[in-house]
């Protein structure tokens, strides 16, 4: 999650298993109850940068989502290194995975963080 200046970003509790109908439903209200502009969703890309059965998977769950939430837009977002670099900040108060998307929404931020508002 991102401050409202779109300077920092801050890592929250993870969703158990967002793929699931169950997941994508809290996903979507969760971006609701905390008024997000935009969702950036992490794109798992072959190291190569082509697809693979997960990338297509999660593009099919960022088109559900974008039909949920709309008018929120959802952007998709290369996450490659994501991971690597969120376990190496030795942080243990939030998840591997809560720390990883924040890395991936630092580097959106830092990219386009002049778009938002």
């Amino acid at each position: 999650m991102s401050d409202p200046t779109g300077t920092l970003a801050t890592p929250i509790d993870h969703i158990e298993r967002p793929g699931t109908r169950k997941g994508l439903v809290r996903v979507a209200d969760l971006a609701r109850e905390r008024e997000v502009e935009r969702i950036v969703v992490g794109l798992p890309l072959g190291l190569s940068g082509h697809d693979t059965d997960q990338t297509r998977e999660t593009r099919e769950w960022a088109e559900k989502l974008t039909e949920r939430v709309k008018p929120i837009p959802v952007e998709l977002y290369d996450e490659r290194f994501t991971t690597a670099i969120a376990a190496r900040s030795g942080d243990t108060r939030t998840s591997e995975d809560s720390r990883a998307a924040a890395v991936l929404l630092e580097d959106w931020l830092a990219l386009h963080g002049g778009e938002i508002g």
